[in-house]
């Protein structure tokens, strides 16, 4: 390991640890970074918070939504796969799961070669609520972004790639 290197580990807000060789220039970043890491931070908590709040099936709670829209957007996957990913504890997931299933939502079979492991899939139901969830958010969006000024926009379009490669560091930090 060179000498500008170290290793680090921090709790991040999905529950899990991050673990990785980060370098000199990552491991201590000046005062402006700070602060464009924490008002990113609060930001983003504040629009994923405000997206969070669909009309679409309000009989579900947020939670109940954002498993059936993690289950949705990968077809199917295993429970703990699932609660590895959203960062629920087995028990509470195992709870939400229940309810989705009664309302419909989706379906949870065993592996036929190990009945230890559980399977999740959405039923047409539950697929059909993501799009109308999906849609909603999106016009939530559409609206605010109709709100802001051309430079505004601008730079949320030139913005867009870094988020997007700020998501792909945050997933592959388990890989």
């Amino acid at each position: 390991m060179a000498a500008s290197e170290c290793w680090s580990s921090c709790l991040l807000a999905s529950n899990y640890w991050y673990t990785g060789l980060m370098s000199d220039v990552t491991r201590e970043p000046n005062e402006k970074e700070r602060r464009l890491a924490e008002n990113l931070r609060v930001a983003l908590g504040r629009l994923n918070r405000s997206l969070r709040l669909t009309h679409a099936e309000a009989d579900l709670s947020s939670s109940q939504r954002e498993v059936l829209m993690a289950i949705a957007r990968a077809g199917t996957l295993r429970l703990s796969e699932l609660a590895r990913e959203e960062g629920l504890n087995p028990t509470m997931l195992s709870r939400i799961i229940a309810k989705l299933e009664a309302a419909g939502m989706v379906t949870r079979t065993c592996d036929p070669k190990d009945a230890r492991v559980i399977h999740l899939a959405a039923t047409p139901e539950g697929l059909a609520l993501r799009e109308r969830i999906r849609s909603e958010r999106t016009d939530a969006l559409l609206f605010a972004l109709g709100r802001l000024s051309k430079e505004e926009k601008h730079a949320l379009s030139v913005a867009t790639p870094a988020l997007e490669a700020i998501v792909a560091t945050l997933r592959d930090r388990d890989e």
